[in-house]
């Protein structure tokens, strides 16, 4: 890395571009925005104005001066985005999905093989409030053998938006919206699944996409369900937990999205507080409450400013991206066809799946 640090160049300035990527990499000690590619111009310079905007990701990625390339367009435009970015010699973020497809992202994870770069996915949910205080738990023992695990992620939008995530383009709709961060905890917490059952539907009359799915991934001893739908109002828990000595319920879901979009600075004092505690039922009867711990979405940006300096591993490996990947794939043909299916990864990518969890432990 040259003597000033990191220096990145961002492609995208919607939403996940401006609220996200933007702040935490301007907060990221080590780390400079040298230049943005966006349609706006204005907008950018109102909200960056020292760093250069260009117009097309193609003069970004051409740049002599960037050591790493965030990538925060469309989703169909990833594998090509990410491609060219490492093969000028550039290190990769790409922002959820990682891919459309287990094909592209093991071209996207060879290519930066062939160039000598790195690769990572924005996975900022690992550290949100809820996930933490619900991953505390388990690890403690105290619910017992897992038997069941469910994960919710609702919202209320019963009449399709204007936007591209509502139109019929590849890699639109809820679940790749989704699926990629809850997949990634469910690892994270239980392992690859031995198969998954699925099914993704379109609820709403208007709706050109899924706005509808439920996931199941199965293990030898117990599920995971992954559910999410655009027609719930209210009244549903992000996680629950059952196990043999007992249950662990989370209602209300991590804040700091809430307060990125309100402007608050990534990283600030109370950015990841959750007051919303978690509720223990114990096999006993008795009900305990337990207190949530605040939520850090920037330690993502921490970690892969320290790999990126040879400091630490990558936080999100291209092992764990292929995992999620797999799963997220396997889903779809899964409710295409109305079947149970195993997940189609090679034993040397479930070993380096196996790795890549070890090294971050």
């Amino acid at each position: 890395m040259a003597g000033s640090g990191i220096r990145v160049g961002l492609i995208g300035y919607g939403f996940v571009g401006k609220t996200f990527h933007g702040p935490m990499i301007a907060a990221t000690s080590g780390m400079t925005l040298v230049a943005v590619a966006s349609s706006r111009p204005r907008e950018v310079g109102r909200d960056y104005p020292d760093v250069e905007v260009v117009p097309t990701p193609e003069d970004l990625i051409a740049r002599d001066d960037l050591d790493l390339v965030v990538i925060a367009s469309p989703n169909e435009t990833h594998r090509l985005l990410a491609e060219a970015a490492l093969r000028s010699g550039k290190n990769v973020l790409v922002d959820k999905p990682f891919m459309l497809s287990l094909s592209d992202a093991r071209s996207v994870v060879e290519t930066a093989r062939l160039c000598g770069k790195s690769v990572s996915v924005f996975q900022n949910r690992r550290w949100d409030s809820d996930f933490l205080g619900v991953k505390s738990v388990i690890d403690s023992g105290r619910l017992g053998r897992i038997a069941h695990f469910e994960s919710h992620i609702e919202k209320f939008d019963p009449v399709p938006g204007p936007g591209w995530r509502d139109a019929f383009v590849p890699g639109a709709g809820m679940w790749f919206d989704l699926a990629p961060h809850m997949v990634d905890q469910a690892l994270l917490l239980f392992g690859l699944p031995t198969a998954v059952t699925a099914e993704i539907a379109v609820i709403r009359p208007e709706s050109e996409v899924d706005d509808w799915f439920e996931v199941i991934l199965r293990y030898p001893t117990h599920r995971v369900t992954l559910h999410g739908s655009m027609v719930v109002a209210g009244g549903t828990s992000r996680f629950s937990v059952h196990g043999a000595a007992g249950s662990l319920i989370k209602h209300g879901a991590d804040r700091q999205e809430d307060r990125l979009k309100q402007g608050c600075i990534p990283g600030s004092p109370g950015f990841g507080d959750d007051d919303d505690a978690m509720m223990f039922h114990k096999s006993d009867g008795e009900t305990e409450t337990l207190p949530t711990p605040p939520g850090d979405q920037m330690a993502f940006y921490r970690a892969l400013a320290a790999a990126l300096r040879g400091e630490k591993p990558n936080p999100v490996s291209t092992n764990q991206a292929l995992g999620v990947m797999a799963v997220i794939e396997t889903a779809i043909e899964a409710s295409k066809q109305g079947r149970t299916l195993p997940l189609p990864l090679s034993a040397e990518e479930r070993a380096g799946w196996a790795r890549a969890e070890e090294a971050l432990t």
